[in-house]
């Protein structure tokens, strides 16, 4: 098994982060809100969703973003239905 280089990751976390803003986005809420609802600073959530940072995250934020936004924390691993 081969892991990924780290530009290949740094891609994937990337689109992790277009991911989590643009259902952020369709949900209307902005990063302060969503931010509040999920537990988590406002900071750290805008570093993650900026494409020139490389924000490392937990499967426990994206668990608390995908609650507030009632989806499944496996959608914002489906880049190619949102490009």
């Amino acid at each position: 098994m081969q892991y990924c280089d780290d530009d290949a990751m740094r891609h994937k976390m990337r689109e992790v982060g277009f991911m989590i803003a643009y259902h952020r986005r369709k949900k209307g809420l902005s990063q302060a809100k969503l931010a509040e609802a999920a537990g988590i600073s406002r900071q750290h959530l805008a570093a993650v969703e900026a494409a020139n940072m490389l924000r490392p995250f937990s499967v426990e934020f994206l668990i608390k973003i995908a609650d507030v936004l009632e989806i499944s924390p496996a959608e914002f691993f489906e880049f190619s239905k949102k490009s």
